[in-house]
């Protein structure tokens, strides 16, 4: 089975206590970085361990080294500025809580050296099986913020932006190639976050047509992919937002599906753990050759879901799409934060043995 394969992952796993309380040390000034990275490196390699005992064939470091799972990337871009979130919000308390921040252009973007490529090393040195990098879709430089976080003195045409965004990315796509990338994923909540209709106001009032946004991401996307090479397989994954358990948005797919599936990838993973996804009619839309691969088992929550609920989703799917053409993951990352979601570290293990033993009933 080529990338991505049945049994699959999102990406981010939920950190060990101990690694978190050495990044709160490193965050205080009582250790160095190098610590830090020492004590990251034992958890990767830990956690590298349980999913080939599991049985995956797809390996991520967890994101063990980010605080969020795309700031730390977009703030290494030239041009980002980290500010916070004027717009619609994580209800994950009685006043919403701590809010991620967003990215903001400030400068001409750029990528002038190597970004988390050093990070991906060292998971290929870990694992014998396909290591897999996660980063960012190049879209998040824009949906939260949208027009009105473009400074319009560095970019009072749009389409000059797109055009810096797409070669920042292909050289931080080059890097992480030469250092062995053959796997990546980029990680695009905008497909999913534009079929709610409260998103699509919040677009309007940033001074962006909703639209045309979905087609205007997938052309940017598909300008940073051109003239990859043959053998970097590249997803997409997309889903309503995933914060302490939290989400953002909700609605079907169909508003995007048509510009999300005309991106130039592999396969497209996609949330479908919840009625807030709708339904897999969209999915008549895949092109073919391109996978879906099934996001039905929930980060959320850390009730295990049955093997027999399972397979009758993947059933349903079917109906639109063959089955030779799905595959089955989590529905997102476990920790796409350092906060984590609100589940235990067995009920991640759990969640995760359970898609391989789904996708060996399934598919053999």
């Amino acid at each position: 089975m080529s990338i991505p394969y049945r049994a699959d992952q999102v990406g981010s796993l939920l950190r060990p206590d101990w690694l978190a309380a050495e990044r709160a040390r490193f965050k205080r000034g009582e250790i160095d970085a190098g610590t830090l990275r020492a004590t990251e490196d034992r958890a990767i390699t830990d956690a590298v361990r349980q999913q080939e005992a599991i049985g995956l064939q797809s390996i991520t470091d967890g994101e063990f080294r980010r605080d969020w799972w795309h700031l730390d990337f977009l703030a290494q871009l030239q041009g980002v500025t980290l500010k916070d979130n004027p717009g619609p919000k994580f209800q994950t308390g009685e006043h919403g809580g701590e809010q991620p921040p967003i990215a903001t252009v400030t400068g001409k973007i750029g990528c002038s050296q190597p970004i988390m490529a050093k990070d991906f090393a060292y998971l290929k040195t870990q694992t014998t099986r396909t290591p897999k990098m996660t980063i960012p879709s190049p879209s998040m430089l824009h949906l939260r913020g949208g027009r009105a976080a473009i400074s319009r003195e560095v970019y009072p045409q749009m389409d000059a932006f797109w055009a810096d965004v797409a070669a920042a990315y292909r050289q931080a796509i080059g890097y992480l190639y030469d250092a062995g990338c053959r796997y990546l994923q980029l990680d695009d909540i905008t497909f999913a976050y534009l079929c709610d209709p409260k998103i699509q106001a919040n677009c309007r009032a940033n001074g962006d047509d909703p639209a045309a946004l979905p087609q205007t991401y997938a052309d940017t996307i598909n300008a940073a992919l051109a003239g990859k090479p043959a053998d970097l397989h590249v997803t997409i994954h997309t889903c309503r937002g995933n914060f302490k358990s939290a989400w953002v948005a909700e609605g079907g797919y169909d508003p995007v599906v048509q510009a999300m599936f005309s991106t130039g990838v592999d396969g497209y993973f996609m949330e479908f753990d919840s009625v807030r996804s709708g339904g897999f009619e969209p999915l008549r839309a895949l092109p073919k050759g391109k996978k879906v691969v099934l996001g039905l088992v929930t980060t959320k929550l850390g009730e295990l879901e049955s093997k027999d609920a399972l397979k009758r989703r993947i059933d349903e799917a079917a109906k639109f799409v063959p089955l030779d053409d799905l595959c089955l993951s989590p529905q997102c990352g476990f920790s796409s934060t350092h906060h984590g979601n609100a589940l235990s570290q067995d009920d991640q293990w759990r969640k995760l043995e359970r898609v391989v033993e789904v996708a060996r009933d399934v598919w053999g």
